[in-house]
């Protein structure tokens, strides 16, 4: 049997639409990025961009479970000596809701170039509007 790699005008990448209102951000960002990967896809390869764009809307309605938006953190590096910065979740919600959701999906891809490439097919909004109407995305609903 021969290993099938598609070329790069047979991968059909799709817009799709997510709601985070209600949703719990881990459940949430897991979904995020398989579909950005495309590892649902039965032609996924993993040295190829084979996934979808991603509409991310109502960041800042994000849910989590147990006590964790008194006690999760955010931790930052300036460049400087003693230059780390720590935010809560609190204030990272208020201030710059779509980063909680970044953030998650960022920590599941690859770290590498590959990894740079899909992150910028992510696109999160904090409000239920989004500029992407021209693309048509489907609507996808989480279990």
């Amino acid at each position: 049997m021969k290993t099938v790699i598609p070329k790069l005008n047979e991968i059909k990448q799709d817009w799709l639409l997510y709601d985070a209102e209600g949703q719990v951000l881990g459940r949430l960002a897991v979904e995020i990025a398989k579909r950005i990967r495309g590892k649902y896809k039965p032609h996924f390869t993993p040295f190829m961009d084979t996934g979808d764009n991603i509409i991310v809307i109502n960041a800042e309605k994000v849910a989590l479970t147990g006590n964790k938006k008194e006690v999760k953190t955010y931790w930052r590096y300036t460049g400087y000596p003693g230059g780390g910065r720590e935010t809560s979740f609190r204030q990272m919600i208020s201030k710059h809701p779509e980063r909680v959701i970044e953030h998650a999906v960022k920590g599941m891809l690859p770290k590498n170039r590959l990894g740079r490439k899909l992150f910028k097919k992510l696109h999160v909004y904090a409000g239920p509007e989004h500029p992407h109407k021209a693309q048509k995305p489907k609507q996808v609903e989480l279990k």
